[in-house]
């Protein structure tokens, strides 16, 4: 039996993860499941919930005392949110994290370096900055044009540093764009990727704050879920030293997502759609990238869908009417 812990266990993407563990194991390996979060929703994945805040030491260090086998830290604040909030963008997506990891240091220690859990990081593809090439490869450097990515960029440094010690195993996904996200929507700039497509689905308008020229990199909560449960049993020596990694998804443009949009539900759906630029979401979503060349990523056995039609399709099958 795997016991596991998943940091941001309230969350959509927590929550996606959890119900796959309970459905399939780790590997086909049974697991105990424990959730933390600030706050759980009603009904879901999890019997083992514990409330609290990442942001209060002590918290953090008692859950490292538990000694789980393979942890997953997705706790943050989204990204408009921490671009917004300087301060409490550094004090929730990286001072915790740091409390964390030496929390996992001194249980390292304390058994005489016998401990040492698996811990997989939710990094993010705003750890880039342009300019960029016509697709990101393996080898391209991070220079985040955010306080988010700048957040997750530290923070993927500190799981190198620690797992080079041997105090961890881990690894940083760099996930993608999640989209179509269910419920409502959150404080996150990407946030409408997710809405132009929810919203009309559900006989609601939406807004589209951005041209629709412009190409971002997506993946679905379903994907989402299984990098997760992949990253949680990979052999870490065929990482070769390096920790993180950019995940498979799907390039597309806000008009070629309409598109599938369209295809799906047709024009009525889609005229739900309402253009309204808002410049600072769109001088955010500038400074992200568009595509990628995940080479390493897909050797390592992630995958993710091969059209926005397929990530429609996932949400229809899994979320709709979850409002």
């Amino acid at each position: 039996m795997t016991r596991v812990l998943i940091l941001g266990g309230g969350g959509m993407v927590g929550q996606k993860l959890a119900q796959k563990l309970e459905a399939e194991g780790l590997d086909g390996t049974p697991v105990t499941l424990t959730l933390h979060d600030i706050a759980f929703p009603d009904g879901g994945a999890g019997t083992d919930r514990r409330v609290g805040n990442l942001s209060v030491q002590a918290e953090g260090a008692a859950l490292a005392a538990e000694r789980f086998d393979v942890i997953y830290f997705l706790a943050s604040i989204v990204s408009g949110e921490a671009e917004t909030n300087f301060d409490l963008g550094w004090q929730v997506n990286m001072l915790p994290m740091w409390h964390f990891l030496e929390a996992l240091r001194a249980q390292h220690r304390a058994t005489g370096g016998a401990y040492v859990p698996r811990v997989v990081f939710t990094s993010s593809i705003a750890v880039f900055g342009g300019p960029y090439p016509d697709k990101i490869g393996d080898e391209f450097l991070t220079s985040p044009q955010t306080s988010y990515g700048a957040q997750k960029a530290a923070c993927e440094l500190m799981v190198q540093d620690f797992s080079r010690k041997g105090f961890i195993d881990g690894l940083s996904l760099r996930l993608p764009t999640i989209c179509v996200r269910p419920g409502k929507a959150n404080l996150a700039a990407s946030s409408f990727f997710s809405g132009i497509i929810r919203e009309p689905l559900n006989g609601q308008e939406a807004i589209l704050p951005v041209a629709d020229t412009v190409r971002h990199w997506h993946a679905s909560p379903r994907s989402a879920a299984g990098f997760l449960t992949h990253a949680g049993t990979l052999d870490t020596e065929r990482l070769e030293g390096r920790r993180a990694l950019n995940l498979p998804g799907l390039s597309c443009t806000v008009a070629e997502q309409i598109e599938a949009l369209r295809d799906v539900a047709g024009n009525n759906v889609v005229a739900l759609i309402k253009p309204e630029p808002n410049p600072a979401i769109a001088k955010i979503v500038d400074g992200w990238p568009r595509n990628f060349a995940p080479d390493r990523a897909t050797a390592l056995g992630f995958k993710a869908e091969a059209s926005f039609r397929d990530i429609i399709d996932v949400y229809i099958e899994e979320d709709l009417n979850d409002r």
